[in-house]
């Protein structure tokens, strides 16, 4: 693996609570690796496993989908679609050459900055232990 490596990492933050605790990491200067890329959206739910797939074909290193505790939802069951979507997702990754360990999905409250920037620092360690994206630079004429 190259020292200089940083991973790319896309973030689907839902509006509610996933973004809120990304803020609020933020504004009390709790420290997160800035792989991260977040993308707001208004339901982990609304996260499609084609866009997990676009982002890891786009040369992401990871993606993380963080969503409402299960009950908690402000749009009733959202994120229990995004979880059972996240078991397709588990099998698309590996049909199309990636590591399982590419993908995290998960559920926080808006009031829990500690917990993203753990989650955000875990996938971060997890992706730098299995290095770049083997899909990264191939469609784009890049050899780094």
């Amino acid at each position: 693996m190259c020292p200089e490596y940083k991973p790319k990492i896309v973030a689907f933050c839902c509006n509610w609570c996933g973004y809120p605790a990304a803020d609020l990491a933020g504004i009390q200067r709790i420290q997160y690796p800035d792989s991260l890329r977040i993308i707001r959206v208004m339901c982990s739910g609304m996260v499609h496993p084609e866009m997990v797939l676009h982002a890891l074909n786009q040369g992401a290193d990871g993606v993380m989908i963080i969503g409402c505790h299960l009950g908690e939802c402000h749009y009733i069951d959202g994120n229990e679609k995004a979880m059972a979507r996240a078991e397709l997702i588990d099998e698309l990754l590996e049909d199309f050459g990636f590591e399982s360990d590419r993908f995290l999905i998960t559920r926080l409250s808006s009031s829990e900055p500690e917990q993203f920037a753990r989650t955000a620092s875990s996938m971060d360690k997890r992706v730098r232990e299995l290095g770049p994206n083997p899909h990264r630079f191939q469609d784009k004429g890049d050899t780094r």
